[in-house]
């Protein structure tokens, strides 16, 4: 074992839960980047919510040394993680890292995040900055803060300190097993995202400081191109900001704001300008999501 913080004990013990749907292929290249790391004192759990692609039995003969956890279905990512991050805590782990399947990490990522939270007791949740894998020097989440007045989440540009941040990314982020214990698992009435910024906003609520850590790197396959195009992000996204938005106590201008001058203006817009008639499943896929929200029709739909 080595030292954390410059304090000579053992390393704290870190599960990293990787959470797998399908993507064979990134799951290897994942799993072979999270081998190379550093940091010496830490197990490999991957939690597969599915996957019909062969992604199974290509974990077990490349990576005999993971532990891994089949749910069957797709739990989405709160539930499927939430199966490894109980396993992670009835074995005693001190962190756990929540890592993407369609990641890489730098072979020194783990030691910095465990370095930042190890050496203050008020941090709880810590991530690092976060790359385009096709543009690796581009940054894509340095963490994000809150915009309360209009209800929505933002993300920080980037920065060459430890900086405090409202919440980082679901992508890739370190938690101590304190912080679990004190806030519960993620909360699986959102099925796919804003689960992680709840779950960072809990933390802060309950005195934890949540930190970006710069020099932490890790590449994510996500696209250049705009992210929200799908009708099936635009439901998960709109329909989980009002429950997020709810669960947080959200004022009424972040409500007017999100409901009427962003919702019903984009709703509208989808409807009426003829340039967005390629819009208008994602249109009807909004309107889906706040009736369901209305309706208390959280998880998978």
């Amino acid at each position: 074992m080595g030292e954390v913080g410059g304090r000579n004990r053992k390393a704290p013990k870190v599960f990293v839960i990787v959470l797998s749907y399908n993507r064979k292929a990134d799951t290897v290249e994942c799993l072979a980047s999270v081998f190379r790391m550093t940091y010496p004192n830490f197990q490999v759990v991957v939690v597969d919510n599915g996957s019909d692609d062969g992604s199974q039995e290509a974990i077990r003969e490349r990576f005999t040394s993971v532990t891994l956890l089949e749910n069957g279905e797709n739990l989405g990512f709160a539930g499927g993680n939430n199966v490894g991050i109980s396993f992670a805590l009835q074995r005693g782990a001190d962190y756990v890292l929540l890592l993407n399947n369609d990641t890489v990490v730098d072979p020194r990522c783990l030691t910095l995040l465990v370095d930042a939270a190890d050496g203050n007791e008020r941090i709880g949740i810590v991530g690092p900055t976060i790359y385009y894998f096709d543009e690796p020097g581009l940054v894509w989440s340095a963490g994000g803060r809150m915009d309360w007045r209009r209800g929505r989440p933002y993300l920080s540009p980037p920065s060459r300190d430890e900086d405090e941040v409202d919440y980082v990314t679901g992508c890739a982020m370190l938690v101590k097993s304190e912080v679990i214990r004190r806030i519960g698992l993620l909360d699986e009435r959102f099925f796919m995202y804003f689960e992680e910024v709840d779950w960072c906003i809990r933390a802060k609520r309950v005195g934890f400081e949540v930190v970006h850590v710069p020099e932490a790197k890790v590449w994510h396959k996500i696209s250049l191109e705009k992210q929200f195009a799908s009708p099936r992000i635009s439901y998960y996204m709109t329909r989980n900001r009002l429950l997020f938005l709810k669960k947080a106590g959200a004022g009424p201008i972040a409500w007017l704001y999100t409901l009427f001058l962003d919702y019903l203006r984009t709703i509208l817009s989808w409807s009426i300008r003829p340039k967005y008639r390629g819009k208008r499943a994602q249109r009807d896929a909004m309107i889906r999501a706040i009736s369901d929200f209305w309706r208390g029709r959280f998880g998978r739909r």
